[in-house]
């Protein structure tokens, strides 16, 4: 088994969605939002790409 992919995301990227624009074709599965804000990491229930979140969140994003 390999490690799940970890993607590195800003306070740009939210809210915060898998598969994100550009990701392979082949890898798409339902639309789904991901919740990173309290933690600063999450993993996609549909294929496992861990999101971590880096920089700052300005108050009151959503």
């Amino acid at each position: 088994m390999t490690d799940p992919k970890t993607i590195e995301v800003t306070a740009a990227d939210l809210p915060l969605h898998c598969p994100m624009p550009g990701q392979s074709a082949w890898n798409s599965h339902p639309r789904v939002f991901l919740p990173i804000e309290d933690k600063g990491e999450v993993r996609c229930p549909y294929c496992s790409t861990v999101y971590k979140l880096t920089g700052p969140v300005k108050h009151g994003h959503h």
